[in-house]
């Protein structure tokens, strides 16, 4: 996983790759813990230009016709298309996953890609006659500037959920990615570049607070999505909010998974096994708490058989930093002093010798977890699954409910009644029945509840739209009637 150089990560500005003149930060790969790029972040005065040109080329993209913005889109996805490969290798180095897991999270953006060119096929508006003479329209526009801020464990996919409904819609779009994983977001900006776009309606700005600050508080940037931890998304979501701008913040899970004893013992043992170390745990919609009802040993006998399999290293990618793996070799003993047993432990998990200085953590699972201790209630972001043994489906509820987040849920079982019960009654935007990670697909939108998501809509599909757009009300009439009523 290693580049044969050292990668840049400069800032896009107006079309133009620029270097940020306030300081350099080091790229380091999870999987060896060395240096393998650079990105430069810019200056509150860079970041006000960048803006002030994002805006005046709103202006002009937003006024082409959306079938003729959609034609840039159609080169963007035969450009990704064709360097998935070039452009997986750089996400795992800067990330840690495997090569498998870049190409599908590529594959995903894909296929938001894909819903925003049907949009151009879509009736965005609607128009209809509402009395004698008398016609109503509506005309779906652009914000203008809007800005997205993205987190580092999925560096293409996740700014591939707004990047391309906002532009098509006919947004310029400013992007802050994580400066934990800046380096994807150049091979992005270039195939953006390639597919056409023009000048401006990309701004790529890295950094950290001072940057994220300066593009909330520009007044040209009129709606602000974020994807990262809840505390964050809060705090992004209050401060563009008290600026009178629309804010969508999506922050963080603590998913639990249900598990019956009917259920399928292969089916269990691969889709939460799989759940919970795939990404390396590091995603929001990765299982985090299993909470198994009766007798289920046969299905966890399962689960644990295939987490043995999913070798670090080849299976399984690394963790992003060294103190987030500290912090996840400290949980793992907190668990165990809280009264958890250690039914896997993955710290006991050996990377080559060539990898050892990367940051590796193998398959963790923590059996007799008690409710209300730090395992089950905290969010790990690691591959760790906490067990919690439960004598039935009300009291399993009862905890899935008291968990302040609201991301996914899932239920593994093969009784369609207690599918439709936990369906109906878990505390989740997203609910799976026998899948472990229920991400939907497009056009079904993405998105959770209560601590997990702060605003309104989702940030993909059909409930995305209305986020990235306003709706203008048309009211016409150009003949006089011979009789009317009030409405005409």
């Amino acid at each position: 996983m290693r580049p044969n150089e050292q990668l840049k990560a400069p800032n896009l500005i107006g079309g133009e790759w620029v270097e940020g003149k306030e300081k350099s930060f080091d790229v380091h790969s999870p999987y060896t813990g060395e240096v393998v790029g650079q990105a430069t972040f810019p200056t509150a005065q860079q970041v006000a230009d960048a803006l002030s040109l994002a805006h005046e080329a709103s202006v002009e993209w937003g006024a082409k016709p959306i079938k003729e913005r959609t034609q840039v889109m159609f080169k963007f996805r035969e450009i990704l298309l064709r360097d998935i490969e070039k452009i997986a290798q750089v996400v795992s180095v800067e990330n840690g996953k495997t090569i498998g897991e870049s190409k599908a999270g590529i594959m995903k953006g894909v296929e938001v890609l894909e819903y925003a060119l049907s949009l151009q096929n879509l009736d965005l508006g609607g128009r209809m006659e509402v009395s004698r003479g008398v016609q109503c329209e509506y005309r779906r526009i652009p914000l203008g500037v809007v800005a997205s801020i993205t987190p580092f464990n999925f560096p293409a996919m996740v700014p591939m959920w707004t990047i391309p409904i906002a532009i098509t819609l006919g947004n310029s779009y400013v992007w802050k990615p994580s400066e934990k994983t800046p380096l994807t977001a150049t091979l992005i900006g270039e195939a953006l570049i390639e597919a056409g776009l023009p000048k401006g309606v990309l701004t790529i700005l890295h950094g950290q607070k001072e940057t994220v600050d300066g593009i909330i508080e520009n007044e040209k940037v009129k709606a602000v999505g974020f994807v990262g931890s809840t505390k964050i998304a809060q705090l992004v979501y209050m401060k563009a909010t008290s600026l009178g701008k629309r804010a969508l913040c999506l922050g963080g899970a603590k998913n639990h998974i249900i598990l019956l004893p009917d259920a399928d013992a292969d089916i269990a043992g691969q889709g939460i096994a799989d759940s919970f170390t795939g990404c390396a745990g590091q995603r929001c919609m990765a299982a985090s708490v299993l909470l198994a009802v009766g007798s289920v040993e046969k299905q966890i006998e399962a689960i644990k058989k295939r987490a043995d399999e999913t070798t670090i290293c080849s299976k399984m990618g690394a963790i992003i930093t060294k103190e987030q793996l500290e912090f996840l070799h400290e949980a793992i003993d907190q668990a165990v002093k809280e009264g958890a047993t250690l039914l896997r432990d993955g710290r006991n998990d050996q990377a080559p010798d060539d990898l050892k200085g990367g940051y590796w953590l193998g398959p963790t699972i923590l059996d007799n977890v008690k409710p209300g201790t730090h395992a089950a209630m905290t969010e790990l972001f690691g591959p760790v699954i906490s067990i919690i043994r439960c004598s039935n489906i009300t009291e399993a509820l009862e905890i899935e409910n008291a968990n302040p987040y609201g991301n996914a849920a899932s239920v593994f079982t093969n009784n369609g009644a207690m599918a439709e019960l936990v369906s109906n009654k878990a505390k989740a935007g997203m609910v799976g029945v026998n899948i472990g990670v229920p991400v939907p697909r497009e056009p079904f939108s993405f998105g959770g509840i209560e601590d997990s998501k702060f605003g309104h809509g989702d940030i993909t599909g059909v409930h995305s739209l209305d986020f990235w757009t306003q709706m203008k009300k048309i009211t016409v009439k150009w003949e006089k009637q011979k009789d009317q009523n009030w409405m005409s």
